[in-house]
């Protein structure tokens, strides 16, 4: 068992800048208002969720693509400074880095994120094919180009039917985006996180009427999960009682991104430690309230570590 302890935890996915400006008010359009501050971060749920995971002390690995040049290399050197493992990146010269432009209203907390990615593969099942899964205790996937990663996880239960129970990677999957490709996911996942905005989607108003009514999506045995952001989480494991953790708001709210990515680190790192279900959803909204009342991640590691 200490073996696996020591396994990393990958995180598929993507990687992009985010180019933040923090404003005191939306600005109205075609006006030209002057940013609070403006800063450039790595950005990306599963690059975000690879933080969030080291910062708790976690150790972990990023799988995704990147393109070479400046930009790229400030990405690769920031998942270094947080000893993030990058040797399963993939470079593709000829593209250009996915962007995001974040306005960052400090009034309210809110984020507008407008995102641009033009040429940069995902990660493909024959890329995958390559990896060696005995370094890993849990693979976390961020639905992208969701036929390829079922081609991946299915590559992974062929691996963990060949090992005991306790040896076996655990499978994680999220569904954020309202793309119908991303649906199919939904049955591969040990751990299956569900957005807010997908959950509305299909037409339920709470976290536990969106557990209740996709619950059957999912396979048997797994544990279905879905925040909302100041409503707390809901959680439903195979036993089919829903647990709940109410949220954990900051004094002042100062920066909601990346909520969502480090609320599902959270969970993960509890899940993966052998903490209980309801442990996992209390951490994740602890940390990802706390993530609220600060710009960044950084802060994560001095309230919710001994490091």
């Amino acid at each position: 068992m200490e073996d696996q302890k020591r396994k990393k935890i990958l995180c598929l996915g993507l990687a992009c800048l985010d180019i933040i400006n923090v404003v005191d008010k939306y600005p109205e359009e075609d006006t030209d208002s002057r940013c609070l501050s403006q800063r450039w971060q790595r950005g990306g749920n599963a690059s975000n969720s690879c933080t969030v995971l080291s910062l708790l002390g976690a150790s972990t690995a990023f799988m995704g693509s990147l393109s070479a040049g400046p930009v790229a290399d400030f990405i690769l050197e920031d998942f270094q400074k947080h000893h993030i493992d990058v040797s399963l990146v993939s470079e593709h010269a000829q593209c250009a880095l996915p962007a995001s432009v974040v306005i960052s209203n400090i009034s309210t907390g809110s984020r507008t994120i407008l995102h641009m990615n033009r040429n940069l593969p995902d990660v493909t099942a024959e890329d995958f094919a390559k990896v060696d899964l005995r370094q890993f205790k849990w693979i976390h996937w961020e639905g992208r180009n969701a036929e390829e990663q079922v081609k991946m996880i299915q590559q992974v239960v062929m691996y963990n039917s060949t090992l005991p129970q306790h040896q076996r990677i655990t499978i994680s999957v999220e569904i954020e985006k309202t793309r119908e490709p991303l649906y199919q996911l939904f049955p591969h996942g040990d751990v299956v996180f569900v957005s807010k905005d997908v959950a509305r989607h299909f037409g339920f108003l709470t976290a536990e009427a969106a557990l209740k009514g996709l619950c059957s999506r999912v396979k048997q045995g797994a544990v279905l999960i879905c925040a909302w952001a100041e409503k707390g989480a809901d959680a439903l494991g195979p036993d089919g009682v829903v647990l709940h953790s109410d949220a954990f708001p900051p004094e002042s709210l100062v920066d909601t991104l990346g909520a969502g990515d480090t609320f599902n680190s959270a969970v993960i790192y509890t899940l993966s430690n052998g903490g209980s279900l309801q442990d996992a959803l209390t951490f994740g909204c602890k940390v990802a309230g706390s993530k609220c009342g600060f710009h960044g991640y950084d802060g994560i590691a001095e309230k919710f570590t001994d490091n």
